[in-house]
């Protein structure tokens, strides 16, 4: 039966939607708590959700051609109009996953751009840290004064 198989496909992306909002979550902690020698790894794990998720959309697409043609819709209808037009309990089934998906895709888009923002102050602040290292980096003169970095220059005497 589509329908059946619809749904169980759907609860599935739904879950990985869900995994990739508790992974973002996951790598936003690190991010803020500085420990960033784990974001490595959140980041593998968020990309392996997200492949995942690509996964279950081609099987959700396999599966809504189905459904739409048991139900009598065109291939490729959208989830609001399956839930429009199957017959109970499938069309409040699929509105509650269509707004489930709709919340879900909303929260994600949120946090993926707050931890973009993170990693955006972060790659400033120590571009600005390294900067300030530069300029302020002093060395001896010939004649062991000190001085300002500027071009500092190895020599070799023995060659």
């Amino acid at each position: 039966m589509g329908l059946n198989a619809l749904s169980g496909v759907l609860w599935r992306e739904r879950q990985l939607l869900e995994l990739l909002l508790f992974k973002l979550e996951e790598e936003q902690l690190i991010l803020t708590s500085g420990r960033t020698q784990w974001l490595g790894h959140a980041t593998r794990e968020v990309e392996t959700v997200l492949e995942q998720i690509r996964t279950a959309e081609l099987g959700r697409s396999v599966e809504a051609d189905v459904a739409a043609r048991e139900v009598g819709v065109a291939e490729g209808s959208s989830l609001l109009v399956l839930a429009q037009k199957a017959p109970a309990p499938w069309d409040e089934l699929f509105a509650d996953h269509h707004a489930a998906f709709v919340s879900l895709t909303d929260q994600i888009s949120t946090l993926a751009e707050s931890n973009r923002d993170l990693l955006a102050t972060s790659h400033r602040a120590a571009q600005e840290t390294i900067m300030n290292l530069q300029q302020s980096v002093r060395t001896y003169s010939p004649h062991g004064a000190s001085m300002a970095a500027g071009s500092v220059q190895l020599l070799d005497e023995a060659l």
